[in-house]
């Protein structure tokens, strides 16, 4: 696998945010909503696609939780999945609920109070003294704040490695300000030019357009892109087929959600061009 480029998501490959992120997600559906989903099946909505955004997957939680307390007859399972029949993401969600009946959505849509699940989501991620910097008023409550448990999954001596060998890129779902803080807490130094976050496109994985514009930026003719998630080996796939001029692959890390067999077994599924067992094995892969 030559390659020109890496490009290397933050979340579940650069650190672990099982005790953060996915954490986040759990408890403040618990919060808001009185009762909540359990890890498994934050994982069947990224599996479902167009849950790039974590504030969307929150938000498509908790209408999951109160739509089963109208009369939603769908285990989580049947629910992801049709969200994915409906191409995925929050709004397949909202359709799926839609069959409810009148009565029974409108009581949905009143409980619904995504506003409410945001502050709680960054209050219970950032922290008190976070959540007053970054988000510029008082946190619904005082917490610690959980991005300070991320433990970091890539090695210095890879990320020397790679730096050394490559143009290196970062493609995440983050905001700009969360991605900052990830990338000096693993010690990656990436140019802003060759970072795309939350708030440099609205499209979101697996749409190319962030990927072949790093590329570009590279200058580069082969590109490997390395993710957690189906959606990101899919950016990998689409951007291949939307840029003719390029090679790009599309490499799976089982240190988010997807793990073990089941995990190297879903990320052949999309297809995957490699399925590592974390990032540090790219040396190997890319020698």
């Amino acid at each position: 696998m030559q390659v020109d480029a890496v490009v290397l998501d933050i979340d579940g490959v650069l650190v672990d945010v099982a005790d953060s992120y996915r954490r986040a997600i759990i408890e403040s559906v618990d919060r808001v909503c009185g009762k909540t989903v359990d890890r498994a099946a934050i994982q069947s909505f990224k599996n479902a696609g167009g849950f790039n955004n974590d504030w969307d997957l929150t938000y498509a939680a908790a209408l999951y939780v109160l739509a089963r307390r109208e009369g939603l007859r769908m285990e989580v399972d049947e629910f992801t999945d049709a969200v994915a029949d409906g191409g995925g993401g929050l709004s397949a969600a909202k359709r799926v609920v839609s069959d409810l009946p009148s009565v029974s959505q409108a009581r949905v849509r009143d409980q619904w109070d995504t506003e409410r699940l945001h502050e709680v989501f960054q209050t219970l991620y950032l922290g008190t003294e976070l959540y007053r910097e970054l988000e510029g008023g008082d946190p619904a409550f005082d917490a610690p704040g959980f991005i300070h448990d991320e433990p970091v999954l890539i090695d210095a001596d890879t990320i020397d490695d790679l730096t050394a060998r490559f143009d290196v890129g970062v493609l995440t779902g983050r905001p700009a300000a969360e991605a900052e803080i990830a990338l000096d807490r693993v010690g990656l130094d990436v140019p802003e030019e060759h970072r795309f976050t939350m708030d440099d496109w609205e499209e979101g994985k697996p749409h190319p357009r962030a990927l072949v514009t790093l590329a570009e930026r590279f200058g580069a003719d082969r590109v490997a892109f390395a993710g957690d998630t189906l959606d990101d080996v899919k950016t990998a796939r689409n951007a291949d087929a939307a840029d003719e001029t390029r090679v790009y692959y599309g490499i799976g890390v089982l240190t988010g959600g997807l793990q073990g067999s089941a995990g190297r077994e879903a990320f052949a599924g999309v297809p995957a061009d490699a399925v590592l067992a974390d990032v540090n094995g790219l040396i190997d892969l890319l020698e």
